[in-house]
Order: structure tokens, then sequence, then C-alpha cells
């Protein structure tokens, strides 16, 4: 965008005259640059959202930041399958109506998150398959965004349908198990119910150009050419201690086929390098014409499903982090800053010896959807700084519980400590990167704490 440079210009121009006229001039160079992250944003015709738990909503601390800083919110549970219908043909709104009500409020928009998933889907539509699966699958899509015609900026149409991995094929589910075209089916089918909406797929460790990433770009790529109604890509970017050197260079291949490219749910692990990788992302935003927002995954550190990584804007009193400082700079100098990946300072002398070996390691942690006699959790995986061949977590579970049904692991023991291994397809994992499992189950799971090893 030109016209915050175009204003600094007409400012110096104004000032040089007032000053050969003999003139007092008072500035504020502050007027030229947003002071929000959403101001920013704005300026430069984007958004800067964030996910909203609506439990967090009668949190005033929560909520000053929330409405201060963000112009978009994404729910984090309220609008997925489980959530929206948890019995077959009977709709639930109520925590996605209370996000929308309070982003209408607060002049924000809405991304929808998510009609379709592999994980989180109701107890009833998991022992479903073929036919019958294929349409509750796009009888909830046509519902789900019918209801909220009008209200929705961006709709996940469809979320992590690929396999992590090298071969750049599409995730096992039982969606996918209801034919290959399930995905296009649901496009068109959120199209029908709302032509306004922009429709995305969304994925994860996509950062780069990867096989992941070109499997999804083959998929968008084929769609574009045949019509099918897609109109978005969001790239998640769970990041830990780097970032993928050609990730600019990643979104701009998607947007080069006529699609609009979102950061979707950023966050990024704690240490040296943060602040650096918050920046890096925001300006390979800027730097894409096509990249319309950033939304992070959470407000605070403490409202962040990576617990100890401390992996967003704010602490947990609600101050600002050098990451914000990072992120706010990069949107107010807008496009033309070129992106290298972020490294650390070297240390001092260059000879030494570094004192911290990789750590092979990984760490988990759940988020949970409850309802009165059973749960979804969704736990995710995150790589150490030597990364993972393999790995396993436990997750002791409270007495009167047990787990029913798992995806994307498999799960040895159902009650008190069960452990779940990582599949083919998601046990290799390089520093920071993320895999993601889930399980349902009968019972109260308050308080899981999973511990993760790895190989």
């Amino acid at each position: 965008m030109k016209h915050k440079r175009a204003l600094r210009a007409a400012v110096t121009i104004a000032v040089t005259g007032a000053l050969a006229a003999g003139m007092t001039v008072a500035l504020n160079p502050a007027a030229a640059a947003g002071t929000t992250l959403k101001a920013a944003a704005a300026e430069e015709g984007r958004y800067f959202g964030a996910a909203v738990a609506t439990g967090k909503l009668s949190t005033g601390a929560y909520t000053t930041i929330l409405n201060r800083e963000f112009n978009s919110v994404v729910a984090e549970n309220e609008m997925k399958w489980d959530a929206t219908e948890p019995q077959q043909g009977q709709f639930r709104y109520t925590g996605g109506d209370r996000l929308v009500s309070h982003a209408q409020a607060n002049g924000m928009s809405v991304r929808g998150h998510a009609l379709l998933w592999h994980a989180q889907q109701p107890g009833w539509a998991q022992g479903m398959s073929g036919s019958a699966l294929r349409n509750a699958a796009i009888n909830h899509v046509t519902k789900v965004a019918t209801y909220y015609r009008g209200k929705i900026h961006s709709w996940d149409v469809v979320n992590e349908a690929f396999a992590d991995g090298g071969s750049g094929a599409r995730r096992d589910s039982n969606l996918q198990r209801t034919g290959n075209d399930w995905i296009e089916a649901a496009f068109r089918a959120a199209r029908a119910a709302d032509p306004g909406a922009k429709l995305c797929y969304n994925d994860y460790n996509t950062d780069g150009v990867n096989a992941k990433s070109t499997g999804i770009y083959n998929m968008v790529r084929d769609f574009k050419s045949r019509g099918v109604p897609i109109d978005c890509v969001g790239f998640q970017s769970h990041l830990g201690t780097s970032l993928a050197g050609d990730y600019q260079a990643n979104l701009q291949r998607f947007a080069d086929l006529g699609v609009d490219v979102q950061i979707t749910e950023l966050d990024v692990m704690t240490g040296g390098s943060q602040a650096s990788i918050f920046g890096a992302v925001t300006r390979a935003c800027m730097n894409v014409s096509r990249c319309t927002g950033i939304t992070t995954w959470g407000v605070r550190d403490c409202d962040s499903w990576r617990g100890s990584d401390n992996a967003l804007l704010f602490d947990c009193n609600g101050n600002k982090k050098a990451a914000y400082t990072s992120v706010l700079n990069a949107l107010n100098a807008g496009p033309g800053i070129p992106t290298d990946p972020p490294t650390d300072p070297p240390t001092d002398p260059p000879t030494d010896p570094p004192t911290d070996p990789p750590t092979v390691g990984c760490s988990a942690s759940v988020s949970l959807n409850s309802w009165t006699g059973g749960f979804v959790a969704t736990v995710k995986v995150t790589a150490g700084s030597a990364g993972t061949s393999g790995w396993n977590v436990s997750v002791p579970l409270p007495s009167g519980a047990s787990v029913t049904n798992t995806w994307s692991a498999t799960a040895t023991g159902s009650t008190g400590t069960v452990r779940f291994a990582n599949v083919d397809y998601n046990g290799r994992l390089g520093a920071g990167q993320v895999a993601e499992f889930g399980f349902q189950g009968n019972g109260s799971a308050s308080g899981l704490t999973p511990t993760c090893t790895a190989s």
C-alpha cells in the first residue's frame, strides 16, 4: 500500500515549508503508523485476528486485549462438528452465536472453523461410513453454513485432510474413505449455502515447500482449473525455533494460483528467536499481496494450547512481549522488506563449542471439548530441537473415564494411563514441527496432563 508512505511524504513537505516560513510545527510521528495490531493491519488492507474460547469472554482482562488489538476472531472449538451437531440432525449454535455477537458488537469479522475435520467429530458420525457418512457430512456443511450466512468472512470448509510425511497424499480418515471427491463436494455445498463467504482449505506443517504443502498445492490447482469454488488457503504456522527459508515463496506460489492466503493459527515457541520469527512471518504476509490476514491461536500465553511454550504476543498478565513489537513494526513497515529466516546471534568467540546440544524430546498439550458424560480430546505434539523419528504420549485419565475412539495415533489401554503412539505418517517431525491426534471418551476428562517421549 502507498498511502502511509504518501502521508509521510506530505508531512515532510508541509514541515519543510513551515520551517522556511519561520513557523513552529509540532509533529506526531505516531499519526502515520498504527498503534495497535488491528489498526496497523487495517491500514495495509488486512485483518489481525485471534482464536477465542467463548468462556473467556467473561474475563475483563482478556476482552480488554481482544477488543483493543484484534479485528477478527475465530472459535477454538465452538463451531466444530461435535459442538454444532452433537446429535444427528440436532444443531446447537450457542457458543458460535456468542462469538458472532461479540464480533458484531466490536467491529470484528469472523472466521468459521471448521465445517469438516477428521477429528472432533460427534460420536454418531464416527460410527458412520460410506454414503451414510457422506450424506451426513454434506448436510452438516449445508445447515451450518446456511445458519451463519452473511456473518462469516471465511470458512475453513475442510481442515487437515493431508497426511504428514513425504507422500503428499491425503490423510486416511472415515471422510476420505467416502471417496476422493469428498473435499470438492464439501466446497460446492458451502458455496451453495453461503455464496458470500470465502471458502478456505486449512492445514499445518505446510510452512515451506514440502511434500505435504505440494500435495495441497496440486489439489488447489486442480480445483481452480475445474471451477471448484475455493477462495483461500490457510497456513496454521505452529512454529518452533526456526522458520522455513522458503516460507514467503510458499505463500506466493499458492497466491499465484488465484487464491488468497491466510496465516490462521500462528504461535511460536518461546526463546531467543521468537520475536524475529513472528516478525518474519508478518513481513512475509505483507510481501504477498493476496495474504489477507494473520490470526494467532489465542490471545495471552496462558490461553495457548502450547502451555509452557509461552507462544503468543502477550504474557499472562496482558503485557506486550518483544514479539508484539516485532509484529507491529512489520505491519507498519508494509510490503517490500525482505524476509530472511531469522537466526540467533553467534556465540562469542565463534569457535566455542555449542553449550546446548540439540534436545531429543517432545512436548504435548491437550484441548478438550466436553459435555455431560463425554469428551473429545485433541492432543498436539511438538518436537524438540533435534526432531523425532517417533513419539509416544502417556495420558492419565481420571477415575471413571475411558477412551472409546482414537484417530491419528494407536492407543494402548482405554482406562487409567493410556499410551498413544504415532502412526506411520506423523511420527517423523523436524525441530519444532507439530503433529496432532485425538481421542473420544466417556466420563469426565478435566485436568488431563499428557507426557511426551520421543525417539
